[in-house]
């Protein structure tokens, strides 16, 4: 009898001194882990800021060039932040790298160094501006938008940073909720006339995953140069998600090449500078298997 209760008591010894032994060694490597996870988020943070984020990414740009923004750009990660604050007329844009420290070093691309497309929520205003350099990796512009919901495209050349154009979506006003919708109506005839001056558009392939060349045929004599380019199409999918700018194939004619990933509803604008006024021609089409 006094045998079982000696087992007993070493039994009992054992089990509490395993308990003490897991409570050291397993509890406080999860409190490390979580201490070093809590490092982690507020590092994140940091990196973001206090504006509203969308990542990007992006690749050279030359004449004839159609940028998505992809390639080197997916496959090495986001490497700049840009930020959008609309407040009193006034819109400010603040690029910033992952470790939160502001992007300054610019290449220029077609005569600026960062070109902003804004565009609203239904993809019928349609604005395409320069804001100018205000700071270090910050940029101002005065535009009074109408109220409501809208988009913004932030257009630039990192030097040595991966980029890619996302939209950057931001408010002005109190807008109704009702103004949300995405109902773009297929165009069935491809001229447009804005102050007079008519433009025509020919796609000569409406299937996804092969070139593209878009076509213009204008009154040409009143055609001048335009950011260093005779015209400029900027192309955004019916969701303002997937961001086109493409440039001229050649430096004398408005025709353009580009290429549509997937099949769905797209929005051109064709901007050309006439009789010294830029206008941007819009046009809806489909792309189908």
């Amino acid at each position: 009898m006094r045998k079982w209760a000696i087992a007993g008591i070493l039994y009992v010894t054992l089990v509490v001194l395993g308990f003490g032994a897991y409570d050291k060694w397993i509890a406080d490597d999860k409190g490390m882990a979580a201490e070093a996870d809590s490092h982690g988020s507020m590092a994140q943070k940091a990196g973001h800021g206090t504006e509203e984020e969308e990542n990007g990414k992006h690749n050279g740009d030359e004449t004839g060039s159609s940028h998505a923004h992809e390639g080197n750009a997916h496959q090495q990660g986001s490497q700049v932040n840009a930020f959008v604050q609309n407040n009193q007329g006034k819109i400010k844009i603040f690029l910033k790298d992952k470790a939160g420290s502001p992007v300054d070093e610019l290449e220029v691309n077609h005569e600026k160094i960062l070109h902003l497309i804004i565009v609203d929520e239904q993809l019928q205003k349609y604005y395409h501006v320069h804001p100018e350099r205000t700071g270090k990796g910050e940029f101002t512009i005065e535009k009074n938008l109408p109220e409501g919901f809208y988009k913004a495209f932030i257009d630039i050349k990192p030097k040595n940073l991966a980029y890619e154009v996302e939209p950057v979506p931001f408010i002005v006003g109190n807008p109704s909720a009702s103004v949300h919708g995405h109902a773009l109506v297929l165009d069935t005839n491809f001229s447009k006339t804005i102050d007079d001056e008519t433009v025509t558009l020919s796609v000569n392939s409406f299937k996804a995953g092969e070139p593209v060349t878009l076509s213009f045929d204008l009154d040409q004599t009143n055609l001048t140069p335009y950011l260093g380019a005779m015209g400029h199409v900027v192309i955004l999918d019916e969701y303002g998600k997937k961001f086109l700018h493409v440039h001229p194939s050649n430096e004398k004619e408005p025709i353009f090449e580009t290429q549509f990933e997937k099949p769905g509803i797209y929005k051109i604008w064709a901007e050309f500078k006439q009789k010294g006024k830029v206008r941007a021609f819009p046009f809806v089409i489909e792309i189908k298997e």
